[in-house]
C-alpha cells in the first residue's frame, strides 16, 4: 500500500475513534471471602481489567483513572465456609477467616502484577465503615424515593436443627427453563438465575440433609420489575452506542420479557381442566418443542398461576423475568439495614451491597488521598467520567438489570436514561464468557476443580499467563484454558499454548531487543545512531497503534494481542531484510527504524508486562512520559536528554528482557 493511501485510511480510522471520558473508574468483580483465588478469578477477570486500566492511565493520565476492587466478605458463602471450618477445628472468627483470605487475595494479585489502586474488603480496613455508610445512604435514597417494598416471602427452615437456612445452606435444582446449572441455592443458582424460594426443585438442607420447610419472613425488596421499560431503553442505547458484547444484551433481554411458565405437553389434559381458573394469559405453541408456554401480563398473575398449577399437581418451570430484588436478610454476618417500618435486626443481602461496594472502595481510596468525601461524585456521578466494570457472564443479571435499575431509582423524580449530572451514571459492562478448563466448565464448588492461581506459577511466569489469557477471545466465546502441564494426554512434542503465547515476549520481542542492543554495542560503541525515521515505517507504526487503540476501546482485547503479534514479528522481518553490516550507513538506518518499532511496541506492551517493560524503558534511559499514549508514535529521541550522544545501558550476552519459567529449560 502506498503512503498516500495509508494516510487516507488512518485519517478515517482516527475520525471514527470512540471518545474518551476525562476520568475513569475500572472495577473487577469481587472474589468471595471464603476461598483463595483460582485461575478464573485472576486470569479470567483481573488480568483483563488490569490491561484496560493500565491503558487508560497511559491515555488519560494515571491521576485520572481509579482501579478498584476488594474481597466480598459478607453473605452466606462465607458464613457456610466458616461453619464447616469450625467443625474441622478452626478457632478463628468469621472476620479472621475473611481477613486471612483477603491477605491471600492481595498477595496473589500482586504476584500477577494486577495494579489496583485500592483492594481491601467490604468488612476490612478503611472500607468497612465506609461501606456501611454507603449502604445506609443508598437504602435511604431508595426508601425515600418509594422504590422499596416490605414483602412477606418464604425462607427455608430446617426443622431438625431448628434454624432458618441462609442462601447457600439449601441445595436443589434450578427451576428456570433451560438452565444447566449443577446447583440451585435458596433463591439463585450458580449461573445467576433468580427465582423465588418456593420454586426451587427438590430442596435439601446442607446442615441436616433433610428437606426443609418454607416459613414466611418479612424483608425489604427493590421493585426491580417496575423498571422494565426504562431498561429496554437502556438496552437499545447499549446496542447503538457502546461496544457492549452482543451476548450480554441478548441475556438481559431475556429478563425483560413478560412472566412465562413452561409446561410439558404431557400435562395438557390436566392443564385444560384448570386453565379457566388461571389469571389472564396468552398461550404460545411450538410443536417442535416438548413444552408449551403461557405468558402473563405481570408477576403477580404468574405467581397466582403457579399456585393453581401446583395444587393441580401440574409440573412446570418458570421463564426468566424481572422479579423483586431482595435487599435484606436475617443472617448475622452482614451490613446492618437501617430500622424502618417495624423491620429491624436485618442485614443487607450480599448481592446488592456488593454492587455498590466499588463506590465504597472508590470513596475510601479518594479519602486516603486527602480528598473530601464528595469527590467520589466526580467519578461516579459526572458525565465527564465513565465507570467500566469487568465481570463474568454468570453475573450479568446483577450488574446488568439489577444494578442499573437501582442506579436509575436513585434519581430524583422519574427514573430516566437521561441521567442528570450529579446522579449515578450508567456504567459500561465488559463481560467475559466462561474460561473453560481443559474444555469443561470448572468451579471451586463443582466436580471439576480449577487450578489455583498460585499453583500455575509453579509452571509458568505471570507474564506468560497474562499474554496467553489476553490472547483468548473470551469476549465472544467460552475459550478453553488448556495448559500442557495439566493435560494428561499431552505428548512431549505437543505445543504448550501458554508457552506459545508467552513466546511473543520471551522469543520474538526479546530477540529483537537483543539484536539491536548487541549491534550498537559492537559496531557503534554502544551509541545509538541518530537520524530521520523513514515515512513508511512511521505510517506502519501509526497504523498498528490506531488498530490497537480501536480494539482496546471496543474491548476486543484478543485483537490487541493479535495486532501486537503481527507488529512484533515485523520488527525481525524488517531487520533481516535490511541489515547489512558491510554498509555502515544502511546499518545505521536499520537501527534507527528498528528502534522506532521497538519504542512503539514498548508502549503498546506496557499494559501486558508492565514491570519488564518499565525496566526496558530504564535500560533505554528514556523519561517516564514515554508511556503517554498520545505520544506513542513520537520517536524515542523526544524522550532522552541528548539525542546526539545517546547511549542506553550495556547488556551482557544472552541477556533476557523477558524470562521463561525455570521449568521450561531443558536440563
Amino acid at each position: 500500500m502506498d503512503n498516500t493511501k495509508m494516510k487516507e485510511i488512518l485519517e478515517r480510522m482516527k475520525a471514527n475513534m470512540p471518545k474518551y471520558p476525562k476520568r475513569a473508574v475500572v472495577t473487577a468483580g469481587m472474589p468471595y471471602g471464603n476461598k483463595a483465588l483460582h485461575y478464573g478469578h485472576v486470569c479470567g477477570m483481573f488480568v483483563y481489567a488490569d490491561f484496560f486500566a493500565r491503558f487508560l492511565k497511559d491515555k488519560l493520565g494515571k491521576d485520572n483513572v481509579i482501579f478498584v476492587s476488594g474481597t466480598d466478605c459478607y453473605g452466606s458463602p462465607s458464613l457456610e465456609t466458616h461453619r464447616k471450618m469450625v467443625e474441622n477445628g478452626y478457632k478463628g472468627s468469621i472476620y479472621d477467616m475473611v481477613a486471612e483470605f483477603n491477605k491471600k487475595h492481595i498477595d496473589t494479585l500482586k504476584t500477577y502484577e494486577i495494579g489496583l489502586d485500592w483492594f481491601e474488603g467490604s468488612a476490612i480496613g478503611e472500607s468497612c465503615e465506609m461501606h456501611k455508610k454507603v449502604s445506609n445512604e443508598i437504602f435511604e435514597t431508595l426508601y425515600n424515593n418509594g422504590t422499596l417494598s416490605k414483602l412477606s416471602t418464604y425462607q427455608f427452615y430446617d426443622t431438625k436443627e431448628n434454624c432458618f437456612l441462609n442462601g447457600r445452606q439449601v441445595i436443589g435444582k434450578c427451576p428456570i427453563e433451560g438452565c444447566k446449572s449443577e446447583k440451585g441455592y435458596a433463591d439463585e443458582c450458580d449461573l445467576g438465575h433468580q427465582y423465588n424460594p418456593e420454586e426451587l426443585i427438590d430442596p435439601v438442607s446442607c446442615i441436616s440433609g433433610t428437606k426443609p420447610e418454607l416459613r414466611k419472613i418479612e424483608n425489604w425488596y427493590f421493585n426491580l420489575q417496575n423498571y422494565t421499560e426504562v431498561l429496554k431503553e437502556w438496552i437499545e442505547y447499549l446496542e447503538k452506542n457502546t461496544p457492549t458484547r452482543s451476548f450480554v444484551t441478548k441475556e438481559i433481554k431475556e429478563f425483560l420479557k413478560k412472566p412465562e411458565i413452561y409446561i410439558k405437553r404431557d400435562f395438557m389434559p390436566e392443564f385444560e381442566k384448570i386453565s379457566s381458573n388461571l389469571p389472564k394469559f396468552e398461550q404460545v405453541e411450538d410443536k417442535s418443542k416438548a413444552s408449551f408456554v403461557i405468558i402473563f401480563d405481570n408477576l403477580t398473575d404468574r405467581e397466582d398461576a403457579c399456585k393453581i398449577l401446583s395444587e393441580a399437581s401440574i409440573r412446570y418451570r418458570t421463564g426468566k423475568t424481572l422479579v423483586p430484588f431482595r435487599l435484606s436478610g436475617n443472617i448475622s454476618w452482614g451490613v446492618p439495614v437501617p430500622e424502618k417500618d417495624g423491620l429491624k435486626d436485618l442485614t443487607f443481602y450480599v448481592w446488592p451491597e456488593s454492587l455498590w461496594a466499588p463506590i465504597s472502595f472508590s470513596r475510601s481510596y479518594l479519602k486516603s488521598k486527602g480528598f473530601s468525601d464528595d469527590e467520589w461524585k466526580n467519578w461516579w456521578c459526572s458525565k465527564d467520567s465513565k465507570v467500566y466494570q469487568v465481570l463474568g457472564e454468570d453475573n450479568i443479571y446483577f450488574y446488568g438489570p439489577a444494578q442499573h435499575a437501582m442506579w436509575l431509582a436513585t434519581q430524583n423524580g422519574t427514573a430516566s436514561m437521561e441521567t442528570p449530572e450529579g446522579n449515578l451514571q450508567i456504567s459500561q459492562l465488559i463481560v467475559n464468557k466462561h474460561s473453560l478448563f481443559m474444555g469443561n466448565k470448572a468451579s471451586s464448588s463443582g466436580q471439576i476443580k480449577p487450578p489455583m492461581a498460585d499453583e500455575l506459577l509453579d509452571h509458568y511466569t505471570h507474564e506468560q499467563l497474562r499474554s496467553h489469557f489476553l490472547a483468548l477471545n473470551v469476549g465472544s466465546t467460552s475459550s478453553s484454558f488448556n495448559p500442557k502441564v495439566y493435560d494428561v494426554d499431552a505428548k512431549p512434542e505437543d505445543v504448550d499454548p501458554v508457552v506459545k503465547d508467552g513466546n511473543l515476549l520471551t522469543n520474538v520481542y526479546n530477540r529483537s531487543l537483543r539484536t539491536i542492543f548487541y549491534t550498537w554495542q559492537k559496531d557503534f560503541d554502544g551509541k545509538v545512531p541518530y537520524g530521520e525515521i523513514d515515512e513508511d515505517i512511521l505510517l506502519e507504526c501509526e497504523m498498528s497503534t490506531v488498530k490497537f487503540e480501536k480494539a482496546m476501546l471496543e474491548n476486543k482485547f484478543h485483537m490487541c494481542m493479535y495486532e501486537l503479534d503481527s507488529f512484533l514479528r515485523n520488527i525481525n522481518k524488517y531487520w533481516t531484510k535490511n541489515f547489512d553490516a558491510n554498509d555502515k550507513e544502511r546499518e545505521a538506518k536499520t537501527i534507527i527504524n528498528s528502534l522506532h518499532y521497538i519504542k512503539v511496541a514498548m508502549v503498546m506492551l506496557h499494559s501486558v508486562a508492565p514491570k519488564s517493560i518499565e525496566n526496558l524503558a530504564r535500560m533505554l534511559k528514556v523519561s517516564d512520559d514515554v508511556f503517554t499514549w498520545d505520544r506513542v508514535n513520537e520517536p524515542i529521541y523526544n524522550f532522552i536528554e541528548d539525542k546526539e550522544n545517546y547511549k542506553p545501558e550495556f547488556i551482557e550476552a544472552k541477556f533476557d528482557f523477558f524470562k521463561k519459567h525455570p521449568s521450561q529449560f531443558q536440563v
